[in-house]
């Protein structure tokens, strides 16, 4: 019974029925929008549309923590302090050009494809993620790392076990930011070549067919929910973990 009242196998339930349903489900759009000749999107399988969009999300994600968490963490040391302001800055100045434009610049270089969508996910995503991690390091307590100076640790062994373990529930709602943030800016993949739940979004918008609108926004809502739960647990079992 408590699986019936938790809202995340909810969610998955209606987005797994849709992925099924939708392909089957021409009839119904075509009593609701009469005037289109086509009101089910079938240029790709949906499944294979929610695949993709994960795999780019997940790509840019993990190419922004992995940048993100190292530039938060050489911000935090000794001999990068100096260069946090520029670091943020730097961050933030991604985060301020639209996607679109990081893809009509990037598409001469990388060409059309993953490639464009995935390094314009990675500046958008990072800001969060620098700023969370940078903020949940600071919050650690200074008593907490002389305890593990006098208990002997080392500077990476203290990075690990001690600042980052105590930070990572700050860190993690940065995550959950930027994936969020994804996840919407994922659906202009698709004006790059990239496959992504925003196919049937940008095609619907160019040919003024609202299913397709529909059918790819749904998909894409229903997508951010899931993951946004999902993130959430991760990051109160992190919560609990610090404490």
């Amino acid at each position: 019974m408590r699986v019936l009242r938790d809202p995340l196998y909810w969610l998955l339930g209606v987005f797994l029925l849709l992925l099924w349903g939708l392909p089957h489900s021409a009839p119904l759009f075509a009593h609701w929008f009469p005037q289109l000749e086509r009101p089910l999107y079938q240029q790709e399988s949906f499944w294979q549309l929610a695949l993709a969009h994960l795999l780019l999300v997940i790509s840019g994600s993990a190419l922004a923590i992995v940048v993100g968490v190292g530039c938060a963490v050489f911000a935090t040391r000794h001999g990068g302090r100096a260069f946090r302001p520029l670091l943020e800055t730097l961050a933030a100045a991604g985060q301020t050009f639209p996607p679109v434009a990081v893809l009509a610049i990037a598409v001469p270089v990388m060409g059309f494809g993953a490639a464009p969508a995935v390094m314009a996910l990675f500046l958008y995503g990072l800001l969060p993620i620098l700023q969370g991690t940078l903020a949940g390091l600071d919050s650690v307590p200074a008593s907490s790392r002389e305890i593990a100076v006098g208990l002997g640790m080392g500077p990476w062994r203290r990075l690990w076990q001690i600042e980052l373990a105590l930070a990572a529930p700050v860190i993690m709602a940065g995550v959950r930011t930027s994936v969020m943030i994804n996840i919407g800016t994922a659906t202009i993949a698709s004006t790059v070549g990239a496959e992504s739940l925003g196919s049937p979004v940008i095609i619907g918008l160019s040919g003024f067919n609202t299913a397709y609108v529909i059918q790819g926004a749904l998909l894409v809502a229903l997508l951010a929910l899931i993951c946004d739960r999902l993130l959430e647990r991760l990051q109160h079992a992190l919560s609990g973990y610090a404490e």
